[in-house]
């Protein structure tokens, strides 16, 4: 006796799909980077996940782009916020805060590149924007000064986050520290005796005294630069530091966006 094939599913007994929404697109997104990295954070490879189409995806998300943005936003959650409302001084207080921020772009190397040039605008972005602005209020610094210093404070950490990620993933890591040790060692006291004097001083260090110097340096800055001048320009040049683009600097590179209404990415 030939059995029978089974006889199709009716697509009404199917189990409805659950409805889009853009914070379930986003949070599958966060999952599939750190499932397969953020390079495979594209439009038609969410789609697959969420099994639809991917023209159903620009209902919510314009652009892989603003899907990064909004993945980078996502993770920013967990850059930890408490040393503003906490006691001590304020400059290590923010230090502190800073320096969770890099910790969490290093928990994802291509994110920390793509921070650069990425625009998150979420309740999270906007939670560490408020939290470094409360510090450099409470520090004194200028309500002008703590604008433009937010700014170089992230762009600071976020080039900072990605020149690490980008080492870390070269196998060749090592082996160019090491020769750039030696061409230091090896230069000439005739033609570069600024080099030869400061010697090991160039390249001493950990990484995070250096990071937490940097910041330190560009904290006193802020304080006691002259007041930058806000005078707005009748054509201003693209993007060349609004407060509210990101790095998650927030005047971001001075590049124009190129954001379209569609996504190519394959």
């Amino acid at each position: 006796m030939t059995p029978h094939s089974p006889s199709p599913r009716s697509r009404r007994e199917r189990p409805a799909k659950p409805a889009l929404t853009r914070a379930g697109i986003v949070a599958t997104a966060v999952e599939l980077m750190r499932a397969e990295g953020l390079e495979r954070v594209t439009m038609r490879r969410l789609a697959q996940e969420l099994d639809t189409g991917p023209a159903s995806l620009y209902v919510y998300v314009r652009n892989t782009a603003e899907l990064h943005a909004a993945v980078l936003d996502e993770l920013l959650g967990e850059v930890d916020l408490s040393p503003a409302p906490s006691a001590g001084d304020w400059r290590d207080r923010l230090a502190r805060l800073l320096t969770s921020y890099v910790e969490v772009l290093f928990e994802h190397p291509a994110l920390a590149r793509s921070a650069l040039v990425a625009r998150p605008s979420g309740e999270h972005y906007l939670d560490l924007v408020e939290a470094v602005l409360a510090l450099l209020a409470e520090g004194g610094a200028a309500p002008e000064r703590a604008a433009w210093g937010l700014d170089l404070l992230l762009q600071y950490g976020t080039a900072t986050a990605a020149e690490h990620s980008t080492r870390a993933e070269s196998a060749d890591a090592q082996r160019d520290r090491e020769a750039l040790t030696a061409v230091l060692d090896n230069s000439s006291p005739d033609r570069h005796p600024q080099i030869t004097a400061l010697g090991d001083d160039l390249i001493a260090g950990a990484g995070e005294a250096r990071l937490a110097w940097g910041f330190q340096v560009l904290l006193s800055g802020i304080v006691t630069a002259p007041d930058p001048d806000t005078t707005p320009t009748p054509t201003p040049s693209a993007d060349a530091g609004t407060g509210t683009g990101t790095g998650t600097g927030t005047g971001k590179n001075s590049a124009p966006d190129t954001d379209t209404a569609a996504d190519t990415t394959p």
